[in-house]
């Protein structure tokens, strides 16, 4: 009777072998999300760390509107600010540019062409006074 717990009596690979060297895991996609996971996580924290260890109260004025924040709370709404000001200018440049490349791709509207007569009317290439 087998017992649990007892050595195998054939070895375990840990994957298949071509020519007796062990082949390698090919990479895949998959782990991607995990590592923005967490790499995010350790951002987050580093910024709370940074927030936390800021916490110097300092007057704010802007635009007429004025407050008390902690530095790190504020450095963290500059650069919040910031980065949604730099994404508004890309965005408006890549309109821009889209819009001037389709305009050198179309034509122009007022172009109409109309088509031959020759085309259009079967009793056209028939001489007058003849019927077909």
């Amino acid at each position: 009777m087998a017992r649990f717990g007892l050595a195998r009596s054939t070895p375990v690979q840990s994957g298949p072998e071509i020519n007796g060297r062990s082949r390698a895991v090919p990479r895949t996609r998959a782990g991607r999300p995990h590592v923005a996971l967490a790499t995010s996580a350790l951002l987050l924290l580093l910024l709370l760390v940074f927030i936390l260890q800021n916490g110097q109260r300092m007057d704010v004025r802007l635009f007429g509107a004025q407050g008390q924040l902690p530095v790190g709370v504020a450095l963290l709404l500059a650069v919040v600010f910031g980065v949604l000001l730099v994404t508004v200018h890309a965005t408006m440049r890549r309109i821009i540019q889209l819009q001037l490349f389709n305009r050198g791709r179309r034509t122009p509207s007022t172009t109409i062409t109309r088509p031959d007569r020759a085309d259009t009317d079967p009793r056209a290439d028939v001489p007058e006074g003849r019927k077909p």
